[in-house]
């Protein structure tokens, strides 16, 4: 056997162990879960995490564990990661909005108009990876109905092929135009959690500056610029403000 062979069949069985370990390691937890021993099944689903593998079902799991044990931060911190792996899961939002009514902080979102609410809708059906893959498959129907359309002799065959060709280059361009805008958002939105039980957040990134307000533990934040130890965030209300780092933790830390 080569040495190519060896090493791909070591790394098979590698991974075919790690999987069968997570699915161990979960389906204790569950037990662990259902028994309420919620601390330790903490412990077993983070160890997952610390393999390597990221699920909606795992966080999901994670933010239930740590609701019952009245943690607000945490709970409402692996709710948002699981409603990133899976942003319409219905359960995910419910479980979510019990734990966000926990906060001390009532904060009211900048109300946003109709234009935009149909903007965030429709770039919103899909993620900008979805759209790209559609966008690819797009350009393989717009390939192959274009062959029909030179190949094809009949006149309405033909005509057929080639709307067919066309519809699918145009949607192909919506489909890219609609990738690169929800990439945009992606990249500007890099919301957060706050942990600590209290947070002043100041106007200037250092100790000696003012406090212009004050956020609580599972406060949502998105994070805008960082200098050193401190992050400049804006809250749903649209104020912004610096605080430290370590009182925040990231949602797209995968």
């Amino acid at each position: 056997m080569s040495m190519k062979k060896i090493v791909l069949l070591f790394c098979m069985l590698s991974l075919s162990f790690g999987f069968s370990q997570n699915e161990a390691l979960f389906n204790e937890a569950t037990e662990l879960y259902n028994n309420g021993e919620y601390s330790v099944a903490i412990e077993n689903y983070k160890e997952i995490v610390e393999n390597g593998e990221h699920s909606a079902a795992l966080y999901f799991n994670l933010g239930n564990c740590y609701y019952k044990l009245n943690s607000i931060g945490p709970s409402i911190y692996y709710y948002e990661k699981a409603l990133l792996l899976d942003p319409h899961n219905r359960e995910i939002q419910n479980n979510l909005a019990f734990a966000q009514n926990m906060r001390l902080d009532a904060i009211e979102e900048v109300p946003t108009t109709g234009v935009s609410k149909i903007y965030k809708s429709v770039v919103g059906l899909l993620s900008y990876n979805q759209w790209a893959y559609l966008a690819v498959g797009l350009v393989f129907l717009f390939v192959l109905a274009y062959m029909a359309y030179y190949f094809l002799r009949p006149a309405n065959q033909k005509r057929a092929a080639f709307i067919s060709s066309m519809l699918s280059l145009a949607l192909c361009a919506v489909s890219v135009l609609m990738a690169y805008l929800g990439y945009q958002q992606y990249k500007n939105d890099d919301p957060a959690i706050v942990f600590e039980k209290e947070v002043n957040v100041s106007s200037e990134p250092n100790t000696n500056s003012s406090t212009i307000f004050t956020i609580h533990e599972g406060t949502k934040v998105n994070i805008l610029d960082e200098l050193d130890d401190w992050k400049r965030i804006r809250i749903a209300d649209g104020q912004t403000g610096w605080l430290l780092s370590d009182n925040i933790k990231s949602l797209k830390d995968f």
